[in-house]
């Protein structure tokens, strides 16, 4: 009895929890349905009295929030394809390549980890207002093309791979780039896709960089382009909770299909 007691305790305590932590989300996809002016009733409905998609139309059409997912795609995609596959070679240069001066400039790399990133947002920014690339998609890539921390996790996991693994290799003629390729990647494919979905969530949800680095409506990401509604349409808490849906939706499906790789 005690531990059938004990076990609809544990169950009821993670039900509350995870409904707490889903509610905000039910609450965001049900307002985003309500017809506009309804959230301005007190109290609130929680459900819709008519459900609605001309938010959603709104949307793409009026404010052409479909360029802006396209460049969110884009950037994303693209930042992290490279960054995986940089943060991949250094890390395992790091751990299983002997050269001069390794340990001392990965303990240099190390403390670049302790820095805030935004205290490097404006030697960066001037760098690339020098370099001409503000307000392009490159100008917003460049922070996520490399990570210390992501080179810091390969290279702990690549630490792994045996070195009677990688010998036998060389002694058999394969050169190192071959090892890299057939040998360490499928063996540290789970800390990449690791990398990939820290990468993609970080990429897709950032909103300060872009919003320092694009000054062009047209090249907005979509959490700047969602956060621009606010200045546009005050009162439009519909409009808003759609624009969140669409930005939400793209970071959850990517956090369930990696979720069983």
């Amino acid at each position: 009895m005690r531990r059938i007691l004990s076990w609809l305790t544990l169950h009821a305590a993670l039900i509350a929890v995870a409904a707490l932590t889903l509610a905000p989300l039910a609450w965001m996809v049900s307002t985003s349905q309500i017809p506009a002016g309804d959230t301005t009733t007190t109290p609130p409905p929680l459900l819709p009295r008519r459900v609605t998609l001309e938010h959603y139309l709104a949307l793409f059409t009026r404010l052409d929030l479909g360029r802006c997912f396209l460049n969110s795609a884009f950037i994303t995609i693209s930042t992290t394809a490279f960054s995986v596959l940089v943060n991949a070679m250094a890390g395992y240069a790091f751990a299983k390549l002997r050269f001069r001066g390794r340990d001392r400039l990965f303990s240099v790399l190390l403390t670049a980890m302790v820095v805030p990133a935004q205290v490097g947002m404006l030697p960066l920014f001037i760098e690339l207002r020098a370099l001409g690339l503000v307000n392009t998609p490159l100008g917003v890539m460049v922070p996520y093309l490399s990570g210390v921390f992501g080179i810091f996790m390969v290279r702990q996991y690549a630490l792994g791979v045996p070195d009677d693994l990688l010998d036998a290799a060389r002694v058999d003629g394969a050169s190192e780039s071959r090892i890299f390729w057939t040998i360490v990647l499928p063996v540290i494919q789970p800390i990449l896709v690791t990398q990939v979905i820290f990468n993609l969530l970080s990429s897709w949800n950032d909103f300060l960089w872009p919003l320092i680095v694009l000054s062009d409506e047209r090249r907005f990401t979509l959490p700047v382009a969602l956060a621009s509604l606010v200045g546009e349409h005050v009162q439009d808490t519909e409009l808003m909770m759609a624009g969140s849906v669409i930005t939400t939706l793209p970071a959850l499906l990517v956090f369930l299909v990696f979720q069983r790789i």
